[in-house]
């Protein structure tokens, strides 16, 4: 090769690497240097600094090796544009039958800078852009990790090129351009396919437009090699890249495959990443010809890459929070009340749930050596239901038989405590069924009515996992609690909250006990999370200072927390001073407020003196 003589070369077609020569030679005639017939020609008509060179030879029967310092070629015609001013050395070395006739090089001045010829995303993308270098590793490290792709070597088809443009045949998805050819593609993970290549420090790529279009390849697994210094060209519109007197980083085991390392085509190349191709010829490693892929990222990217910790998708209602008496509410139905919890056989029954994350999805998850066809009987037959007749009660109906004791609530820790002895269904074969009277709700959903809870029974540590049973509604839950006896719940009222007055304008007295759209809202004189009845509530109230001579209608207004039900009770008599009882009668369950409070139509209106009205509530009860 011949010295470039100051610094920057750079040609614009692409140009062969290896000479073309007949198979065999027979001696001839030697040629003196002086028989050879070529120019050399500065094409000032495109660049009036003379950055284009136009190359011909015009000897017949002998083969041209033109050096332009960036590169070789052994065309006959060719064309170089250089993009920066300076003296460059072009050299041309002839193969004739007699021999090689190296002639003097020839010495060029370009005067102008020209940069439209680098001015280009891809040479930007792998260089740094005019007056900067970039350097590439290899993606895989000797911890045997890649960062960006799957590993460091991918397989494609002959016929496989530039994957950013797509391909015609394929529908753009590997760079097949050509129907019926050999497209194909292979990428596996490096830590599945480690034959690839061992893990290791395989050194550096440096490409740099300081000057000139250099190269320096350090080739740290490959000492025969060492470290490569040359020159480079990058084809935008060909997605080409030719290295002069330097080969791409690769590994060791196909090091005497490659045709030529330093004739490379261009699978992709970003501001970050590149796969660059090569030929793998047919016999290789007694495979069939290949491009193999490697697979690099810059050295920037690689030093200040943070791994993306994918947080995990914790279960949906997972380590729930209630409010004070709401898990009460969610097991019983609310005072007085009573639900029957049946094991969810027909959905997703047991799971070990590890740091929020369950994995089982129905019974057959963990078929035979976990649920089994026991557990489905068990589950057919059995119940348990958490009532407030009375107390707190807990009753469990395992295969027809019945046993039965109180139970409280550790609101902190979401935790049930069954009278000593009790525990959730069982089966007595089974090592999964619980032995525990303390169990936990590991999750919960809003929509409890169709979805259920979840149940821990048992946690391992080490794990952070807990062995939970999946209850759901009973079917039979609002038959057999309609056919309970209802016993009354007194809900408690602090009078002092108590508002009365014309509170919407209307010329109705009213009472309000509580309104989410009134002014209890932030101070109420009753606990909302406490009402719960099922067929009605009465409240008895005592008015006073108002006048005995016209009878007016009250009412109690209610709805409950999800407005169903709602709407007007019992019509009640109000004569003047006295104690009245009023009454509404709910067509389901209720549970919690938004409203509730005590009309009497039309006395407001009739009130002079506001002031000398006063009323109090004298007991709530819940049926």
């Amino acid at each position: 090769m011949k010295t470039l003589k100051i610094i920057f070369a750079f040609f614009l077609t692409s140009m062969l690497l290896t000479s073309c020569t007949p198979d065999e030679y027979s001696l001839g005639k030697a040629l003196y240097p002086s028989e050879i017939d070529y120019e050399i020609i500065q094409d000032y008509n495109t660049d009036e600094g003379g950055n284009t060179v136009i190359l011909k030879f015009n000897t017949p029967g002998a083969t041209p090796v033109w050096d332009y310092g960036t590169g070789r070629s052994t065309r006959a015609i060719d064309t170089i544009q250089f993009a920066f001013q300076g003296d460059y050395s072009i050299g041309l070395d002839v193969i004739t039958s007699g021999g090689v006739v190296e002639l003097e090089p020839v010495t060029i001045t370009v005067t102008d800078d020209n940069l439209n010829y680098v001015n280009d995303p891809l040479w930007t993308n792998l260089t740094g852009g005019v007056g900067e270098s970039k350097t590439w590793l290899l993606d895989l490290d000797e911890e045997g990790s890649s960062t960006y792709f799957l590993g460091p070597l991918y397989f494609y088809g002959t016929d496989n090129a530039w994957l950013e443009g797509g391909g015609e045949w394929d529908g753009g998805a590997t760079g097949c351009y050509e129907e019926g050819g050999d497209c194909w593609n292979w990428s596996p993970e490096w830590p599945g396919n480690t034959w690839l290549m061992p893990a290791g420090d395989y050194g550096s790529m440096t490409f740099s437009l300081e000057g000139g279009p250099f190269i320096t390849v350090d080739h740290q697994m490959l000492p025969n090699l060492g470290e490569q210094s040359g020159t480079f060209f990058l084809d935008k519109d060909n997605h080409t890249l030719t290295l002069t007197d330097a080969g791409i980083l690769h590994n060791e085991g196909v090091d005497a495959c490659a045709i030529n390392w330093g004739d490379a085509k261009i699978f992709s190349l970003t501001d970050n990443t590149m796969q660059l191709g090569v030929l793998r010829p047919d016999g290789c490693n007694n495979e069939g010809p290949a491009m193999l892929v490697y697979n690099f990222i810059t050295k920037e990217y690689k030093d200040n890459y943070v791994p993306e910790v994918e947080e995990p998708t914790i279960d949906e209602g997972f380590d729930p929070e209630f409010e004070s008496g709401e898990l009460l509410r969610l097991l019983t139905g609310g005072p007085s009340s009573g639900r029957y919890w049946e094991l969810d056989a027909d959905g997703n029954p047991i799971d070990w749930i590890a740091s929020g994350i369950g994995w089982t999805e129905n019974a057959d998850s963990t078929r035979e050596w976990g649920w089994n066809d026991d557990w489905d009987e068990l589950a057919e037959n059995s119940w348990i239901r958490f009532d407030q007749w009375g107390g707190m009660n807990y009753t469990r109906n395992q295969n027809g038989v019945e046993t039965s004791g109180t139970f409280s609530i550790n609101e902190e820790t979401n935790e049930i405590i069954l009278e000593q002895g009790n525990t959730l269904l069982g089966v007595d074969s089974s090592e999964l069924s619980p032995t525990t009277n303390t169990i936990k709700v590991i999750k919960a959903y809003d929509d409890y009515e169709s979805r259920g809870i979840w149940f821990g029974t048992s946690y391992d540590e080490a794990k952070d996992e807990w062995l939970a049973f999946h209850y759901i509604l009973g079917t039979n839950s609002e038959e057999d609690n309609d056919n309970e006896p209802i016993e009354p719940t007194a809900l408690d009222f602090d009078n002092s909250k108590l508002v009365i007055g014309d509170l919407e304008n209307n010329g109705n007295l009213r009472l309000e006990l509580f309104n989410e759209f009134g002014s209890t809202m932030d101070d109420p004189g009753l606990a909302r999370s406490e009402v719960a009845f099922r067929e009605k509530i009465e409240v008895t109230f005592t008015l006073s200072g108002i006048d005995a001579s016209v009878s007016y209608d009250a009412k109690i207004y209610f709805a409950d927390a999800d407005w169903n039900p709602q709407g007007d009770g019992n019509i009640t008599t109000v004569n003047g001073d006295g104690t009245y009882t009023v009454t509404f009668e709910a067509p389901g369950a209720a549970q919690g407020t938004v409203v509730f409070v005590i009309d009497v139509v039309g006395l407001a209106a009739d009130i002079t003196d506001m002031d000398a009205v006063s009323a109090t509530i004298d007991e709530i009860t819940m049926y």
